[in-house]
């Protein structure tokens, strides 16, 4: 196709639009430091707390300052760790198949709650006061009582569950990894209702939600892309291409902005005009290795972990390079208008 200097302008015009067209960009860097790897950062908003798993600890950072104002010690291969209520935090333990129980105050360690093998990602229902964690190595999630600190029993999803969010139904929704599908469950009951498989990717991770329009929004990293599902029936509406390595996802109800953080250092961002129609917003450009993500209602800004590496050669003729962390390279990227 022939193609004008005019025509090669608009173009050019056009790209640069819709790379700006959020006007999000990478404001700041808090410095952790240290060494050793991560999973998911948290966001306390009324608190002003983000929660950083850091390999046997969790960093306790203030959102607005990047101020560290302490350390959860003692959490092997930590994935994540949320607030919850009566001043009780949870962390997910990977290596110890355990569950911390902390008071958000001190930060003092309350208890450890023995779970299913392998816990990965952990959150809260504030309906059912149930804190749960989705554990690969038995491929079930546990529902602990958020008071007490009780396991109440164990959902049975048959997969590795990675996201969740809970629905306007009350139903939690979460990503089964492995079996590429969404698996809907009662948290009251811990019964499975639905699986809703998604076809189109497999591996998901990262889930948002918007309870508007009760579409779900499924980050996928084999042949990385975004797919839209109604969570009433388990449709599959549409899908969009994202970054490769997505593992974290985030809605913006206000906006109507969705957010996918991606190991490539691509922030890939979406705009819903309705129920069924969404538009490439434009990528943020953020770092290699911001895979997970925070999204912060109140301030509009999303926390990314990261860090910089050094590659060396394969530890065998015709593997992968070996990749080691900078020491002192890991930290929270902040990206906001």
């Amino acid at each position: 196709m022939l193609i004008t200097k005019t025509m090669l302008a608009v173009v050019l015009f056009g790209g640069l639009l819709v790379q700006s067209g959020t006007g999000y960009k990478v404001v700041g860097r808090y410095p952790i430091g240290g060494t050793g790897g991560w999973d998911y950062i948290n966001i306390d908003s009324s608190a002003r707390r983000l929660y950083v798993s850091h390999s046997t600890q969790v960093e306790v950072v203030d959102a607005d300052t990047g101020k560290i104002v302490g350390t959860i010690a003692d959490t092997p291969g930590v994935h994540g760790a949320i607030a919850a209520g009566f001043k009780h935090g949870f962390s997910s333990n990977g290596r110890e198949h355990k569950v911390s129980m902390f008071d958000t105050t001190t930060l003092a360690l309350i208890k450890k709650i023995d779970v299913g093998r392998g816990p990965d990602g952990i959150y809260y229902d504030p309906k059912t006061k149930r804190v749960f964690t989705n554990n690969h190595g038995t491929h079930d999630i546990t529902a602990i009582d958020a008071s007490s600190g009780d396991v109440v029993g164990t959902v049975p999803v048959k997969g590795d569950g990675e996201q969740a969010i809970v629905g306007k139904d009350g139903l939690i929704y979460v990503n089964s990894e492995d079996t590429a599908e969404v698996v809907v469950f009662d948290p009251k009951s811990l019964e499975v209702k639905n699986r809703f498989p998604i076809g189109v990717a497999k591996t998901p991770t990262g889930l948002a939600y918007d309870a508007k329009t009760n579409r779900l929004f499924i980050g996928c990293r084999n042949e990385p892309k975004m797919v839209v599902m109604d969570a009433t029936n388990g449709k599959v509406i549409t899908s969009f291409p994202i970054g490769v390595g997505v593992d974290y996802a985030g809605f913006d109800p206000d906006a109507h902005l969705i957010f996918f953080s991606c190991s490539d250092g691509t922030l890939s961002i979406y705009r819903e005009k309705s129920a069924d129609v969404y538009e490439d917003a434009g990528a943020v450009k953020t770092q290699p290795s911001a895979r997970t993500m925070a999204f912060d209602p109140k301030t509009k800004k999303i926390f990314l972990p990261a860090a910089e590496y050094n590659e060396g050669p394969p530890a065998q003729p015709g593997g992968r390079p070996t990749r080691t962390m900078k020491p002192g390279s890991f930290v929270i990227l902040v990206v906001g208008k």
